[in-house]
């Protein structure tokens, strides 16, 4: 299990660029087994649960390729479904959330697909209903063993239908989707999730020779097709971790230009923050936060407190409130954070009051941050990441801590975030891996 040991409280100052998307990346990789001819991908992030996917592609006979640095050549022109039936394929989709996507593409060209059930943060339930209700729609069979927790679906062809999905899943509506665009016929999705990374693929697709309309809205339709050819795709730099950096900025007192933010898609990720009293600049595409000496959190128009809750998109993002928690404790005024997606997100917090923050956990998905305006700063701590997300708010926690901290089990952070260490210390940080 490896760890970091940072020696914090030091001002940074620099420019950072942000990866390609995480979240992106495992709807994109998993598109590419869609078709038998070949898919570029550019900006793919150099990250663990990104090359555990391609390393899964490869065992299925998936030509791939590195043409240059972040940049991927993906053929899937001789797919081997026998890798189904091994314990190897069995390990790894066990040990990878993202890997649930492979399951939509499967069906759709290939007739079946089974997967055990996945992996990933330990973050509360997220269920795979709605991605095996909606291809029960489109024809397909479903079964399911609870004692080995295993998911198969089978269909001899698929054919388009009207379904209102019982929530806005991103990666169900992303299978989906893909199911759907070699579908027969017409298939109409109501409260299909509309995230930017999902209408990445969307864009994707279509180049692919999809036909699929209502891209970035709640109704998406789908006019099936016969097949799906090659292109060449550009992926989004990852809003997340532009987050993160921002939060980074504010807790440090640091002096950060975050390059080439693609600011048009962060939704409400920069007003957010500036709600909690930090200044942003747009300059062109790029985000520059000053220093700032102290930032205060605004109240509501009679001046009850600030609440700030996650939801699906266009809502603000669940994997950022663990950051605005961290930049909350520092900040002047208080916030009431409401995390309504999962119930185990907040479990992090008895690190942070560890570190001196005062902290009114209420319960799994609220918590009430006092924040002191730099009374009394965080104290440095020995802690074990428990996720990618609080495993970052960590890190944002002990680079403003004086003094030593060792946060350990980084594999979770380094599952999310590409090569943060030496991204940051070239910013100034003092972080080594141990």
């Amino acid at each position: 299990m490896g760890s970091f040991e940072i020696i914090g409280g030091k001002k940074l100052k620099g420019e950072i660029v942000p990866q390609g998307a995480k979240n992106e990346a495992l709807q994109i990789i998993c598109a590419t087994l869609l078709t038998p001819e070949e898919v570029i991908i550019e900006n793919i992030p150099d990250i663990r649960d990104v090359n555990k996917l391609i390393e899964l592609l490869k065992d299925f006979g998936v030509k791939v390729k590195k043409i240059q640095e972040g940049t991927f050549s993906f053929q899937a022109d001789a797919v081997d479904l026998d890798f189904l039936h091994t314990e190897t394929y069995l390990k790894k989709v066990s040990q990878l959330r993202g890997s649930v996507m492979i399951v939509g593409p499967l069906l759709a060209r290939f007739g079946k697909a089974f997967i055990p059930k996945p992996g990933g943060d330990k973050i509360g339930r997220r269920r795979l209903d709605t991605h095996f209700i909606g291809l029960e729609k489109l024809g397909a069979r479903f079964y399911y063993d609870s004692e080995t927790t295993f998911y198969q679906i089978e269909a001899g062809e698929l054919s388009g239908c009207y379904m209102l999905l019982d929530e806005a899943s991103v990666t169900g509506t992303a299978n989906i989707i893909m199911a759907a665009s070699l579908a027969r016929g017409k298939t109409t999705i109501y409260n299909a999730a509309c995230e930017p990374y999902l209408q990445q693929l969307c864009k994707m697709l279509n180049r692919m020779g999809a036909n699929i309309s209502g891209v970035g809205s709640n109704l998406v339709t789908i006019e099936g097709v016969d097949n799906l050819g090659g292109c060449k795709h550009r992926m989004l730099p990852d809003m997340i971790e532009i987050g993160s950096f921002i939060g980074l900025a504010a807790m440090t007192q640091s002096e950060i230009t975050i390059k080439d933010v693609r600011y048009d898609q962060l939704g409400l990720i920069p007003e957010v923050f500036r709600k909690m009293g930090i200044n942003l600049e747009l300059r062109g595409d790029d985000l520059f936060i000053p220093h700032q000496d102290s930032y205060q959190v605004d109240t509501y128009i009679d001046g009850s407190i600030l609440t700030i809750s996650d939801a699906p998109w266009p809502g603000f993002s669940p994997d950022l409130l663990s950051i605005i928690l961290v930049v909350a404790t520092q900040a002047k005024g208080s916030v009431l954070l409401h995390q309504k997606m999962f119930e185990s997100r907040l479990f992090f917090v008895d690190k942070i009051i560890d570190m001196g923050a005062q902290i009114i956990l209420c319960d799994p998905h609220r918590a009430t941050v006092i924040g002191l305006n730099r009374q009394y700063p965080l104290k440095a701590l020995e802690m074990t990441s428990p996720d990618i997300r609080a495993g970052v708010a960590l890190l944002i926690a002990a680079l403003s801590a004086k003094g030593k901290s060792v946060i350990h089990n980084i594999e979770q952070i380094d599952r999310g975030y590409q090569q943060i260490d030496t991204r940051l210390q070239k910013l100034g940080a003092e972080i080594k891996r141990l």
